[in-house]
């Protein structure tokens, strides 16, 4: 570490800390010793803060006294997960309904952090949280972001959707002598604005490479084509959107080192993240409760998939119990062999939205079915689908060299044993696979109702 990050780790940065009375460095020191405790004794702390929080919220939120009450569930009297199940699954569209009732009494809205999401799955939400739930949040990210190698006070690079640039002087400040962060902006990826964050990089030199999944595989390719190899981060943490395994290997080639996949949402935070052993996702049961429920309400068993579901253990001002959070993910029945105590996920299956719909009424991974098709058919290198209904699929694609009309005839053939001769194949060649308004990508996107 140089004499400007430790000064940063050990002087600037606690003082700045100290200042604004936040306490994430004491969470996070506090919770690289509870990653090494054993399952049995993590999950004995587990039940403990979901205890805490079903108390809290039957006592301070409308909507829970009225929802607990009707399934005669007492939160004084829970003593084993599986009783959770009792209680409703909270969707988005319940939140955007019920989001005064969701406030607990105790804590002012206008005095909570308010979160604006679900822009990418159409439900526009406003969540609140208090100030500890984020304090808590940023120290779990940070243990990851050290899973990673970094270390407080070194810089970052982040590949992010409408970056907070810092503009006054308090600003500037803050990020030379507190966090120090580069932005490479997704709404703004191209070949200019790529070059341009080259060079900052080898002005600020970061430890970390942080960012959107695609994002990264993007500026990986541009590193590839113009054979910069000069970029040597100690480590890359991929977020936001699936990795792709094709697009990882490409990541992972380009900078020399493995990617590390977190996954969360800015509902709730951080829900899991792989380690440097890469055998799966640890699940962040500090902040937590995750379930994966089947569609008949049953939980999944290891190895099969299960909508996400989470109870955050931090929120007090806006408790979301059993939040559907419209991921499919599958968990693991082993730990991993770093020795941290956190069960494990096999992987992030697919977004809900994302999942496509068959003549029968079978349902196919989206993001699945495009890296199947990537690694069998010549030519592609990228894909989005749109289902627009049950007989019209809409692919746009960007290909390379190796595309030609046998690619065509085996991309229309794999589409058309998937869902049926009869289902209209139309395909666009295009130079880019449009973002969102977020900045991030979207590569399968169903508009059947299931």
């Amino acid at each position: 570490m140089s004499i400007a990050a430790a000064l940063k780790r050990n002087f600037f940065y606690p003082l700045w800390l100290y200042k604004n009375r936040d306490l994430r460095l004491t969470y996070l020191k506090n919770y690289e010793k509870l990653q090494y405790w054993s399952k049995k004794e993590l999950k004995r702390l587990q039940l403990i803060n979901l205890k805490k929080i079903l108390s809290h919220a039957y006592e301070n939120t409308n909507y829970y006294k009225r929802t607990f009450d009707l399934v005669r569930f007492d939160p004084k009297k829970l003593n084993d997960f599986s009783q959770l199940q009792k209680l409703p699954i909270l969707t988005k569209n319940k939140i955007q309904s019920e989001s005064d009732q969701l406030v607990a009494n105790n804590y002012r809205k206008e005095l909570q952090i308010k979160f604006k999401t679900g822009g990418s799955t159409g439900k526009a939400l406003t969540v609140y949280s208090n100030r500890d739930r984020l304090e808590r949040g940023v120290a779990a990210a940070y243990m990851c972001f050290r899973w990673a190698g970094w270390k407080i006070g070194e810089p970052m690079a982040r590949v992010w959707g409408n970056p907070p640039i810092p503009i006054t002087i308090k600003e500037r400040l803050k990020n030379s002598l507190i966090e120090p962060i580069i932005w490479l902006d997704t709404m703004d990826l191209n070949e200019s604005s790529m070059l341009e964050f080259v060079k900052k990089w080898e002005k600020v030199r970061p430890a970390l490479l942080h960012g959107h999944a695609h994002s990264l595989f993007i500026f990986a390719e541009f590193l590839r084509k113009h054979k910069i190899d000069i970029l040597k981060p100690k480590g890359i943490i991929s977020t936001s959107m699936m990795l792709i395994p094709s697009e990882r290997s490409v990541i992972e080639d380009v900078f020399g080192i493995k990617v590390i996949n977190l996954y969360g949402c800015e509902e709730v935070g951080l829900i899991a993240c792989e380690c440097d052993r890469h055998e799966g996702m640890h699940l962040n049961i500090l902040n937590a409760f995750i379930e994966f429920v089947k569609g008949d309400g049953s939980a999944a068993k290891p190895g099969e998939e299960g909508e996400i579901v989470v109870t955050s253990l931090t929120n007090y001002g806006m408790p979301l119990i059993r939040y559907r959070i419209e991921d499919i993910g599958i968990p693991a029945n082993h730990l991993c062999s770093c020795g941290r105590g956190f069960p494990l996920m096999q992987q992030v299956t697919g977004r809900i939205a994302d999942f496509l719909v068959k003549q029968d009424g079978g349902l196919v991974a989206g993001i699945s079915l495009i890296e199947r098709t990537l690694t069998k058919v010549a030519g592609l290198t990228q894909m989005q689908i749109i289902q627009e209904d049950m007989k019209k699929i809409h692919l746009s694609i960007v290909t390379n060299k190796d595309y030609s009309e046998k690619s065509r005839i085996a991309l229309l053939n794999e589409f058309r044993g998937v869902f049926g001769p009869q289902v209209t194949v139309h395909i666009d060649l295009v130079r880019e696979i449009k973002r969102e308004k977020s900045g991030k990508y979207r590569f399968s996107i169903c508009k059947v109702k299931y």
